[in-house]
């Protein structure tokens, strides 16, 4: 998708959010929240270091994050864990408030949620140590071989487009191994069941200094431009205008680029600058 789509469709969803609310302040609503007094949110706490857990406990910069927008509304901030591929459902559904897990703003998704977005990353394509599959990046390397991805992520739609790109070449077909989580791909890499998958450029970096000599990253950075927002149910104005109103509040006091700061992630994700 082009730069220039990508932001108009972020954009209008931002817009369409906003648009009937005067003036926004950091102001919990006053009705239909899972829990009075709470923010129930979605998340799938695999993606490291956006959520991920320690010794059971939830942590990263998405966890960070929602305990300071809960504290400018006054509110408690409720986890609900889950498979990536259920949030989506739950938050239909009715069973949490938000989904609060680094996702990914695409079409796709814009059509069933809304977004507050937070930030902007890119992506990496990431090989066991000494590529012995020979992969150069994203590109014609990948027809033939195996991508494993998280199932219901963007790393699964950016992996069959690049199936459909080989077939449409005339070269052999990316096989695409969708599993739970993305741990579950790395893993599967590094046992040498798959032969490359996608990640985050900040979760390369973790993954590279915590495994060191087990990983590498290929290629250069792709989709650098794709926006991380935290969705609300389609037309839900009035928790998107708090969640968005709590934003700019730790924006503007410094939390948020503390945030970064504390989660190394790089200068370039901001969208406040």
């Amino acid at each position: 998708m082009s730069h220039f789509l990508r932001t108009t469709f972020s954009t209008l969803s931002a817009v369409a959010l906003l648009a009937t609310t005067p003036a926004l302040s950091a102001d919990m609503p006053d009705s239909g929240l899972v829990e009075q007094g709470a923010i129930t949110y979605g998340v799938a706490a695999t993606f490291s270091p956006f959520e991920y857990t320690v010794d059971g406990e939830l942590t990263g910069f998405d966890i960070d994050l929602i305990a300071a927008l809960t504290e400018k509304l006054g509110a408690e901030a409720k986890p609900m864990s889950m498979e990536f591929k259920g949030l989506i459902p739950a938050l239909l559904g009715g069973r949490i408030d938000i989904i609060n897990s680094a996702m990914y703003m695409n079409p796709a998704r814009a059509e069933q949620v809304d977004f507050v977005p937070y930030l902007e990353i890119g992506n990496r394509v990431v090989v066991q140590a000494g590529n012995p599959a020979g992969i150069s990046g994203r590109d014609d390397t990948l027809c033939g071989k195996t991508i494993a991805v998280t199932l219901g992520g963007i790393q699964e739609s950016q992996a069959r487009a690049d199936d459909a790109r080989c077939q449409n070449a005339g070269l052999e077909a990316v096989t695409v191994l969708t599993l739970p989580t993305a741990q579950d791909s790395a893993l599967t890499l590094r046992q040498g069941r798959a032969d490359a998958f996608y990640d985050s450029t900040p979760g390369t970096v973790v993954m590279q200094e915590k495994m060191a000599g087990v990983f590498e990253a290929v290629g250069e950075e792709f989709e650098s431009n794709t926006q991380v927002g935290i969705a609300t149910r389609k037309g839900d104005v009035a928790i998107a205008a708090s969640i968005q109103a709590a934003l700019d509040e730790i924006v503007a006091d410094g939390t948020y680029d503390a945030l970064i700061a504390k989660w190394k992630l790089p200068a370039s994700v901001s969208l406040f600058d």
